[in-house]
């Protein structure tokens, strides 16, 4: 059950949000109801937790559930002015009023077969004047004399003010006409996430291992790097495209996490060294079979990305599987459970597969009760 905190909001994971909000719209936009119906919303956070990224999956949600182009138009308001919202103003053709050349962010595509999505981010962060002008597009769905198109759905997030990040208070009268859901960072949420993204096997087995070191912020600590689903996702991004050896890009992780978390992550990577051959797993040659908890997830986090860059080939999936079912049934469960995250069209490849077909029918119970929590 989802606590309540900051003044009786809902505290959600990013998943519960994200079914909420898609289900909210969707359910909408396929009855033809007008959007503008809908409140405003507004996701709270402490910094890097994923709000932005929960955006842009919404955006891919409503397409599947409507059939529809999401288009996004990402604002981050800490570096707006006032005229960038309003507008340009200019003399009318016969020099006797000022009109508003309108600002680009209403430059959208009012068709039925679009859905436009205008996020207006770190709303809390802005200054006095740039809020007034965001929050009377919250609220009425334009500003000055621009409207927003009726397919237009508007968010906006923002730090709370007990981040200790640069945010002000919203004015009650009108946090009283938006709809608040405060997100916080998961284990669960992060991982479905990261598997669907690429996200390097080192980031994703520490966090298996570790979930508790997905988001170490406190707002009390002074530091300047500290680890967050945002710079992890930073660090994974380092590990594949400059390198993987902690030796050579440790000070790039250390200032992303600090150096303390940076020099367990290095500490806890050396298992890696100790895996089986993970190429000789997918081709049905490898007879060891690991026991130590930690290489296990090193192991099952390593088969995962290898499985997210071969999915075309359903031999070695199938050897992998046969493999996987040799480890303890919990890790197997983990393994197949992250398996399923791969991607919508893998999910269909995995269950034409005889070894996945038998696994579920011998222990398929055991995913179902893992999808339940």
């Amino acid at each position: 059950m989802d606590n309540m905190r900051m003044g009786g909001i809902p505290v959600l994971s990013v998943d519960s949000s994200l079914t909420a909000l898609t289900e909210m719209y969707s359910n909408v936009i396929n009855k033809g109801i007008e959007l503008k119906s809908m409140p405003s919303v507004m996701l709270w956070g402490a910094p890097g937790i994923g709000k932005s990224q929960s955006v842009r999956e919404l955006g891919n949600n409503l397409t599947k559930e409507t059939g529809k182009k999401v288009a996004i138009t990402d604002v981050r308001l800490i570096l707006f002015n006032p005229i960038d919202l309003r507008g340009i103003p200019t003399a009318n053709e016969d020099k006797t009023l000022a009109v508003w050349l309108r600002p680009q962010i209403f430059d959208m595509d009012p068709s039925k077969d679009v859905i436009n999505i205008l996020f207006l981010d770190e709303i809390s962060a802005a200054s006095p004047s740039v809020q007034a002008a965001a929050y009377q597009i919250t609220l009425d769905r334009k500003v000055g004399e621009h409207m927003l198109p009726d397919n237009c759905i508007v968010i906006a997030a923002g730090n709370r003010v007990t981040d200790k990040s640069v945010a002000y208070q919203m004015p009650k009268a009108l946090a009283n006409r938006l709809l608040h859901m405060e997100i916080t960072a998961d284990y669960d949420s992060w991982n479905r996430w990261a598997v669907s993204s690429g996200i390097n096997p080192m980031v994703l087995g520490f966090m298996k291992q570790f979930p508790d070191k997905l988001n170490c912020f406190n707002p009390s600590d002074q530091s300047l790097a500290f680890a967050t689903p945002r710079s992890w996702e930073l660090v994974s991004n380092i590990l594949n495209n400059v390198s993987d050896d902690m030796k050579v890009v440790y000070n790039l992780v250390s200032g992303l996490i600090g150096t303390g978390l940076a020099t367990e992550f290095k500490g806890w990577i050396r298992v890696f060294g100790s895996l089986p051959d993970i190429e000789a797993i997918f081709n049905g040659t490898e007879t060891k079979v690991p026991t130590k908890p930690d290489v296990i997830y090193a192991l099952t986090s390593a088969m995962v990305y290898y499985a997210s860059k071969h999915q075309n080939d359903t031999d070695r999936i199938a050897n992998s599987i046969r493999y996987a079912d040799k480890l303890s049934p919990d890790y197997t469960l983990v393994l197949l459970k992250d398996y399923m995250y791969i991607g919508d069209d893998f999910k269909l490849k995995l269950l034409r597969i005889p070894e996945y077909q038998k696994w579920l029918s011998t222990k398929g119970k055991m995913l179902d009760a893992a999808n339940r929590y």
